[in-house]
C-alpha cells in the first residue's frame, strides 16, 4: 500500500510514500512511548533551545519546504512561503513563553504551599489536514514537544511529503527520533491507535465528520482529544461600515489559500442599505484575482487540492443556483485552465437559506452575500448554523460591533478585520466546529497533566 503525491495543477504524480505494516505501526507507538519517559524528564530550557533551532531550519530550508508545499496541494507559493515563515515564528513562541507557562506555580493555601505542576501527558496522535499541512502540525507539535510529549503524526494521505520533512526538521533540531514519528497508515486503522493504552490523547484537525469518528473512538478509550473542525463563518457588515476595510478583509479572508481555509469567511452578511455597493466591489476584485499556476509569483488563485473538493464545491454551487440564486460575478464558473483542479471565484446573490451554500462548509472561493436589515437580523442569520468557528464584524461604532460580536455563538470573532490565527491567542470553536483549543496559553496546556502538590 502506498500514499500518492499528485500535483493539483498539473494532475500529474510526484511521490510514493508506503504505508506501514501493523507490526510497524505498534512498534512505532512502543518506540514513542519509551522516548517519551526519557524527553520529558529533558528541562524545559533544553526543549526550547531545540524548538529555537527547529525555527532557524525552518527559515533556512523555507524554499524548498514552501515548494513541496504548493507541489502537494496547490498553494500559492507566496503563502507557501508565508506559511514556513509562520511555523518558525509559533516554534520561537512556545519555546519563550513556555519557560513561564509551564513553570511550577506556587500558591498560598491556609498556612501551607500548594505547588500547580504542569506535567507531559505521553504520547500524543495528532491527525492532520492537507490545507496547511506545515503550519496544522507545527502549531500542534511546538507546545506538544515543548511540554515534554511524543508525537505520531497520522497526516493527511496527499501530503505526506509534507510531514515526512516536518518530522525530519524536527530530527535535525535535536528531537529524538522516537519522540517525533510519521505513522503512515490508512484511515480505517486509526481507531486502533487510539485505543492503544500507550498513546494519552489526540489531537484532530479536519472535517466534522472525521472529528465525530475520532471523538467517538477517544471517548470509549476515554482518551483527551481536541477536534478543530469545520467553520461556517459569518462576515458582518453593518450600514456604517468603512467599506474600503470590509471589503478587503473579506476578499482576503474567503481567497486565502484559494479558499481552503476553516476559518475563511463562507457567508457575507450585509446591511440592505449597502449590499448593491459591497457586492458591486466584491464582484469586481473576484473578477480580477489572478487564477493560474500556483507556482508563479503574480498568481493569487491556485487549485483546489483534489478533484473530489473541486467537485464538491461545483455542486454547491449549483445547488445555489437551482434554488434561485444568481452570479454577481462575471467569470463563467468553468472559466480555468484545461489542466489542474481550477474553479474560478464565484460571489452569488439571491441564495436561499436552505441552500448547501448557506448551511455547509465551503473550501475554495463560493460564496453568497445575505441582507439584513437590524442588527438582531444579523446575528440571528450568523447563529443559524452548525458550526460555530469564527465570524467578523464590520462597523465605524466600536461598541456595537462588539456588543454584535458578544451575541454570536463561536470561538473567534475579528472587529473591523478578518479572523486569523496568532501565535498569542488561542484558536478554537465550538458546536460542530469542535472543541479544546490551539495556541496561545491555553493551547499550551491542553496536552499537559495540571497536578497539584499539596503540603
Amino acid at each position: 500500500m502506498f500514499f500518492t503525491s499528485s500535483n493539483p495543477a498539473t494532475e500529474t504524480e510526484f511521490a510514493k510514500h508506503r504505508a506501514l505494516d501493523t507490526k510497524d505501526v505498534f512498534d512505532t507507538v512502543s518506540r514513542a512511548n519509551d522516548g517519551q519517559k526519557i524527553w520529558g524528564r529533558r528541562p524545559l530550557e533544553e526543549r526550547a533551545e531545540i524548538l529555537r533551532r527547529l525555527a532557524n531550519i525552518l527559515e533556512r530550508d523555507i524554499t524548498d519546504v514552501a515548494t513541496l508545499i504548493t507541489h502537494e496541494m496547490g498553494k500559492p507559493i507566496t503563502q507557501s512561503i508565508a506559511e514556513v515563515q509562520k511555523c518558525a515564528v509559533v516554534c520561537r513562541y512556545m519555546a519563550d513563553a513556555a519557560l513561564h507557562v509551564l513553570a511550577p506555580e506556587l500558591q498560598a493555601i491556609d498556612g501551607a504551599t500548594a505547588t500547580i505542576t504542569y506535567e507531559p501527558l505521553g504520547v500524543i496522535l495528532a491527525i492532520m489536514p492537507w490545507n496547511f499541512p506545515l503550519w496544522q502540525f507545527f502549531r500542534f507539535a511546538a507546545p506538544a514537544l515543548i511540554a515534554g510529549n511524543s508525537i505520531l503524526v497520522k497526516h493527511a494521505p496527499s501530503t505526506w511529503g509534507s510531514a515526512v520533512k516536518a518530522v525530519a526538521m524536527c530530527h535535525e533540531a535535536g528531537v529524538p527520533i522516537e519522540v517525533v514519528q510519521c505513522l503512515l497508515v490508512e484511515v480505517h486503522r486509526v481507531e486502533a491507535v487510539i485505543i492503544d493504552p500507550r498513546v494519552h490523547a489526540v489531537t484532530f484537525t479536519g472535517s466534522t465528520a472525521g472529528g465525530l469518528a475520532v471523538a467517538e473512538a477517544a471517548g470509549r478509550a476515554l482518551k483527551k482529544c481536541v477536534l478543530e473542525l469545520g467553520g461556517n463563518d459569518a462576515y458582518i457588515v453593518c450600514n456604517d461600515a468603512n467599506l474600503d476595510v470590509a471589503v478587503d478583509a473579506c476578499v482576503a479572508s474567503r481567497c486565502n489559500n484559494s479558499g481552503q481555509s476553516c476559518i475563511a469567511a463562507k457567508r457575507f452578511l450585509v446591511h440592505e442599505s449597502v449590499i448593491e455597493e459591497f457586492t458591486s466591489r466584491v464582484a469586481k476584485r473576484f473578477d480580477a484575482l489572478v487564477v493560474g499556476d500556483p507556482m508563479d509569483p503574480a498568481t493569487e488563485i491556485g487549485p483546489l487540492a483534489t478533484k473530489d473538493l473541486r467537485n464538491n464545491l461545483l455542486d454547491q454551487i449549483l445547488d445555489a443556483l437551482d434554488k434561485g440564486a444568481y452570479l454577481s460575478t462575471k467569470r463563467q464558473i468553468n472559466e480555468t485552465p484545461e489542466i489542474g483542479h481550477y474553479l474560478c471565484p464565484v460571489l452569488l446573490s439571491g441564495v436561499s437559506l436552505d441552500s448547501r451554500l448557506f448551511t455547509e462548509e465551503t473550501f475554495g472561493i463560493a460564496i453568497g452575500v445575505f441582507p439584513f436589515s437590524t442588527d438582531e437580523e444579523a446575528v440571528k442569520l450568523a447563529n443559524n448554523s452548525q458550526y460555530g468557528l469564527g465570524a467578523a464584524v464590520f462597523s465605524a461604532d466600536e461598541s456595537r460591533a462588539k456588543q454584535i460580536a458578544a451575541r454570536i455563538d463561536c470561538g473567534m470573532v475579528a472587529i473591523n478585520d478578518y479572523v486569523r490565527s496568532d501565535v498569542r491567542l488561542p484558536f478554537g470553536g465550538k458546536k460542530m466546529s469542535g472543541y479544546g483549543r490551539e495556541l496561545g496559553v491555553a493551547g499550551m496546556r491542553e496536552f499537559v497533566n495540571i497536578k497539584v502538590i499539596h503540603g
